[in-house]
């Protein structure tokens, strides 16, 4: 019984590790395939996102603003 018990415990132990390079195998295999971008493209997307977070934000605090004066004047 003891036997039994220690070698699927080793059984187990074992799996695991191989799952775990497979994985790891597979994840490199992967990211080789991404088309990644180029650095003037990313350079590009960096640009539109912050210009359109600096947008975003200026409509937000102008919302913000104009019902913080509403709610100044209703009270």
């Amino acid at each position: 019984m003891a036997k039994d018990r220690s070698a699927a415990k080793a059984a187990k132990s074992k799996k695991p590790r191989k799952g775990i390079r497979k994985f790891l195998r597979e994840v490199v295999s992967e990211v080789k395939k991404v088309s990644w971008p180029s650095a003037k493209e990313l350079t590009n997307y960096t640009i539109v996102v912050v210009v359109l977070i600096l947008i975003f934000a200026a409509v937000i605090g102008i919302v913000d603003f104009g019902l913080g004066q509403l709610f100044n004047l209703i009270s």
